[in-house]
Formats: C-alpha cells, structure tokens, sequence
C-alpha cells in the first residue's frame, strides 16, 4: 500500500501486469483494467483476443471508455449520460473489493455484473453500477465489465467472424476473474453471475452454455426480458444485409475490409437508421442481439433448462413491478392508445383471439386503467414477468433453491406514472444515489432517508445470496406460489 497526495493506493498483480487501485472507504477499487486485446483494426467485428498486457504499474483509479454506442432510450428514465465511447481500449473490467479482503489472506464470493441496455448501450464503468458501497456491504468482490453492443457487438455477418461477439467478450471476461479475480481477494470458485435488463440474459446464457456453465456457481437475474426470444439466424441475417445497405456497402465486395475501414460514428448513425425502420408500438426488441446457434447460444433456453443446464446452482430471480412503463410513459403513440387501437397492436404480437384474452385480463384486473396502462401492464408481464416466473417455476419443481423478488418502490413524486418501472432497484443495489441527478425513478422531497433503508435492505438480501447461495428470513421459492415471492418497497 502507498499514499500519494492523501489518496491511498493497492497494487496487485493480474496476468497481464501490475495495476494500481484506490482506497475508498472500506472498500478498494481497480478501474478499467484491460482483459481483452481492443477491438480496432483488423480486430473490429473479430471475436476478442488476447491483450499484450504492459510492464509499468498500470493506474486503475479512472474507468475505461465505453464501447461505440448512440443514447440509451432510456434516458429520460435514469438520466442522461455525457458520451464518453471510444473502440481503442474499450474492454475493461471494474473490480471492487473489500479493504480487508486484500489482507486477511480469505477468499471472497465474486459477483460479475453485467450492464442492461437492450444490447445496445451501457457500460461496466459507469458511476451508476460503481461496486465499491456494495462490495463493502456484503464482504464480496464485485466485478463489472464491457461488452461490446449495437452492431459492434450483435451484427450476425459469420462468414467474417462477427456472430454474438458481446456474448463471447463475456465469456473472456469469466475466463479473466478465474484467472486474476484471486489476486484482488475474490475466491474464482464461487462466482455468481448476475445482471439487469440485457444483462440479466446474458447472465442466464452464460450460465446455460456448456461453454461457461462450469464456471458459474449462483444465478443472479434482475428484470430479464424472457419474453423476447432470441434472433433465429435467418431474421439476423436480413438484418445485417438491411444494415450494409444503409451502409452503402455492396454485395461482392470485401465486407470485412469495407465495415473495418468506416468511421465508428458512421456505424452507430446507421444502426440508429435500422432501429427507426423496425420500430414499432409496444416492440422492444432491438435490430441485434443473440443470435441462437451462435456462440454463446447453442440451443433455447427451455431446451437447456429441460436438458438440466442450470441444476444445482442457487437462482435469484425477479422484476420490477412496473418494468414497461420505462418503455410506454414517454411514447405518445402508446399513451394515445384506444381499446381498439391496443388490441390491434396485440394482435400483431400473439394473434386476435390471444390479444383479447390477455386484454381483458388485465383490464378485469384494473377496472379504471386507461387503454395505455392496461397495454403497458401486458407488456410488462408478457416481457418481463411471465417469462421470469417461467424460469423460477422449472427451477424450483427441479428441487433447486430458488428466491424470487418483486421491487415495488415508486417514486415520492411521480408525475409520468412510472411507478416501479424498469431500472429502479439500481441505484438501491448499489447504493449509488448520487449518480442519478434529476432522474425520475428517485423523485420526490425528503425520500432519500426511506431510500437508504431500502437500499440496505434489498442490497444486503443480494449480498447473502452471492455469500452464500441462500438469504435469510426470506422462505425459498414454491411453483406458482405468489406467496413466496419477496416484496421489496
């Protein structure tokens, strides 16, 4: 240890070289540290490679860059972000430990985290998932990482190397922390991986993968969206032609060359082009994002779960209870929805006959609800919910320990009805507050005292769940059993 200017240091080694962390409370940090080679040049749309690692201390206070991407839709929910991408020394990890983790000589559980985004944006290194408060509340090694997004990430164009190269960059990063993670006091044979929104899938495939399945020991899946199922190879194909069209890249030439050569700017613009083209009312898939038969993706999900892929390994599993007002508030198509209108746009999703069923249920369920609130609470469930509870269900019957969760807190003050809508356990997990100026989801005068309480509360329930594979006074999940699920708010 050393201090320099009043600021406490921690250096320690990685596979790749010596990085130098900061001291901050009781927990130490280490910022951006390189795990893959970047991927510029011949390695952009390339599966990631090793990096060439450094010879001098490499200072790991600052986060990396993010990877290549546009704004998140999300803004007007979490708030907005000051771009800070950039593809030349991208993908990095985040690890926070505890101080005495890097002392006593004991090996701590690890969680890696995953970022949400719709695969699309997002970064390990942003103040919004810091691990640092959470790291020292539950005595664990928290790690969070990049991944390439967008079309960086999700193009489907195989025949150049590029297929779920998001998903294969989280697989290298699971290879690093059983590498490295022991050097920062993390134990790489209790790992859980979890994640929120996209990151919450990625951690299911990764955990459902041969590949990475092994290296996995406890489930963590915050807000999954389980209804979406993945691209089948033909849809993505379409997809990635549709994208070098707008590109202006024709068929014949060299596209691996031509894609490499073009402005990362160049490539966002015409992804943001594709996404305005397949947007639709109520559709929250993205252009690109897994591709099933890719890497990573070897077969459905329910097909790995009846194959047993995820036995054994403790789950942790729940949703917000308002995921999709985060999609619907600020849409005036959707906000201007009649019965009529709602039903069609269901119709398009599940068929006539469907669409009325799951309508009138939830209106049933909501007698004074306008059209808009009933659609936004069928997409809640049919994205969200249903498809978590789906997971639960089979991993409980299986006789495996299983917790569920519902995140009910509502802002103080809330005047675009959001409720508890997707995102808002974030900043209550990792007791980061203060990243969120001005973000709807913490409105409200004098809320933050009730906000703090809460955060500790759900925060330590996920710590024990990463500790040790069980939390206490919380029964363990039943099938179908509504009761057993944890209400937090």
């Amino acid at each position: 240890m050393s201090t320099v200017t009043g600021i406490e240091h921690m250096v320690v080694d990685t596979d790749r070289g010596k990085v130098r962390g900061i001291v901050e409370g009781e927990a130490v940090s280490f910022r951006g540290i390189p795990y893959a080679a970047s991927p510029v040049g011949e390695l952009r749309f390339a599966p990631p490679q090793p990096h060439p690692g450094w010879t001098d201390v490499q200072d790991a206070a600052q986060a990396g860059p993010s990877v290549p991407q546009a704004a998140s839709r999300l803004e007007k929910v979490q708030g907005a972000r000051v771009p800070d991408w950039s593809e030349d020394g991208s993908l990095t990890v985040n690890v926070f430990a505890p101080r005495r983790a890097l002392a006593d000589g004991v090996a701590r559980p690890v969680l890696v985290w995953w970022h949400g985004g719709g695969f699309t944006s997002g970064s390990g290194g942003w103040d919004w998932y810091d691990g640092a408060r959470l790291a020292a509340l539950g005595d664990i090694v928290v790690v969070a990482a990049n991944y390439r997004v967008g079309p960086l990430g999700y193009l489907y164009l195989p025949e150049i190397g590029a297929a779920n190269l998001g998903p294969q960059d989280q697989a290298v990063v699971l290879r690093w922390v059983k590498d490295n993670v022991a050097s920062f006091g993390g134990d790489p044979r209790t790992v859980t991986v979890g994640g929120q929104s996209a990151g919450a899938y990625s951690s299911l495939m990764l955990a459902l993968d041969p590949a990475t399945n092994a290296s996995i020991a406890r489930v963590l899946l915050q807000s999954g969206p389980f209804g979406l199922n993945p691209q089948d190879a033909h849809q993505a194909a379409e997809h990635a032609a549709a994208y070098l069209r707008l590109l202006g890249i024709p068929a014949g030439t060299d596209t691996a060359k031509a894609l490499r050569a073009l402005p990362a700017e160049q490539l966002l613009d015409a992804y943001g082009r594709l996404s305005a083209q397949l947007a639709a009312p109520g559709n929250a898939a993205p252009p690109m994002y897994p591709v099933l038969g890719a890497p990573g993706m070897p077969r459905t999900r329910q097909q790995a779960l009846a194959d047993g892929a995820l036995e054994g390994k403790p789950l942790l599993i729940g949703t917000t209870r308002d995921e999709a007002t985060a999609f619907t508030a600020f849409d005036p198509h959707i906000q201007g929805l009649t019965t009529d209108t709602a039903l069609d746009l269901l119709t398009a999703q599940v068929g006539r006959q469907a669409a009325q069923d799951v309508y009138q249920q939830h209106a049933a369920r909501r007698p004074q609800a306008t059209p808009a609130q009933v659609f936004t609470a069928v997409l809640t469930d049919g994205l969200f919910r249903d498809g978590s509870l789906e997971v639960a269900d089979h991993h409980a019957a299986g006789g495996n320990t299983t917790y569920v969760y519902q995140f009910d807190y509502a802002p103080a003050e809330d005047p675009y009805a959001l409720g508890a809508t997707h995102c808002a356990e974030l900043p209550f997990l990792f007791n980061t507050f203060d990243a969120y100026p001005g973000s709807p989801i913490l409105a409200g005068v004098g809320a933050r005292d009730a906000q703090g309480a809460l955060g500790r509360e759900f925060a330590t329930a996920v710590a024990e769940f990463v500790a040790t594979g069980t939390t206490s006074n919380w029964l363990p999940y039943a099938p179908s059993t509504a009761a057993r699920i944890r209400h937090f708010g």
